[in-house]
């Protein structure tokens, strides 16, 4: 294929040429090609066909009884000689460019559909990250706060510091109890367990006068400073070893470490 018919079939005249656009001179030009040229001849086929595929494909079954009423509005009308070659050639230039318009349209609302859903597959995407940045941000900053607050309950003059030793049952037990009774509050840090059987643990009490009072189970995989409750007028803190779960009442005969609050 030689640059001059490359150059034409790249100018869009028989596009144009096909939807009736095109203008007298222009109309020579193409038809001067179609006429001259195979390849712009097959090309010109091409195009008439693929537009017929779209024509029919997009086609609505016209209502019964049109066709009748058609012919019955002919019989009734003046006969009016026409030029045969200029009314197919008109009716035909009509076809292709409605077909050509179908198909564009068709193609367009295509193409922004699937943008459109693309953009927002994409939009849910960047929203459900935002999201997860925002609760993972939450969560932090919930952490940093209570690391704060352990910080500042551990820096404040009327925080008591309490180390826990276990006796000769537990003699590697030590934990560390921090209560400050201005704040109302009580932590305590595992610092190490001996370890236990499956069916035991290790419970911590307050005694108060008369009774002991359960403030949690401790864990040797909860090695961390915690908050346990705060009672007021403990006199002393207890750890016992209870059946696994915990007890609602110490087994004072299983006692493992000791410390007098007063």
């Amino acid at each position: 294929m030689n640059a001059k018919i490359t150059t034409f079939l790249n100018s869009g005249l028989l596009e144009k040429y096909l939807l009736g656009e095109t203008t007298s001179a222009e109309t020579e030009i193409v038809e001067s090609h179609i006429s001259k040229y195979p390849a712009v001849q097959n090309y010109y086929n091409t195009l008439q066909h693929n537009l017929e595929i779209v024509a029919k494909s997009n086609a609505v079954e016209a209502p019964k009884g049109i066709l009748n009423n058609i012919l019955d509005e002919l019989d009734e009308a003046p006969v009016v000689e026409l030029n045969a070659t200029k009314k197919y050639k008109y009716w035909h230039k009509f076809s292709v460019a409605a077909s050509i318009i179908a198909f564009m349209f068709a193609g367009t609302s295509y193409l922004f559909y699937h943008q459109n859903q693309r953009l927002n597959d994409e939009n849910q995407v960047v929203v459900d990250e935002i999201f997860d940045l925002r609760n993972d941000i939450k969560a932090n900053n919930k952490k940093l706060d209570e690391v704060m607050n352990q910080f500042m309950e551990l820096n404040d003059p009327d925080t008591y510091k309490y180390i826990m030793q276990g006796n000769s049952r537990a003699k590697t037990l030590k934990t560390v109890a921090y209560i400050n009774p201005k704040e109302k509050t009580s932590m305590i840090d595992v610092v190490s367990l001996p370890e236990l059987p499956e069916e035991q643990c290790y419970q911590i009490w307050a005694e108060l006068q008369g009774k002991m009072v359960s403030l949690g189970i401790l864990d040797q995989a909860d090695r961390q400073l915690r908050a346990i409750p705060y009672t007021e007028n403990a006199l002393a803190l207890n750890i016992t070893i209870e059946p696994k779960g915990g007890n609602t009442r110490a087994s004072l005969n299983n006692m493992v470490a000791e410390i007098d609050l007063q």
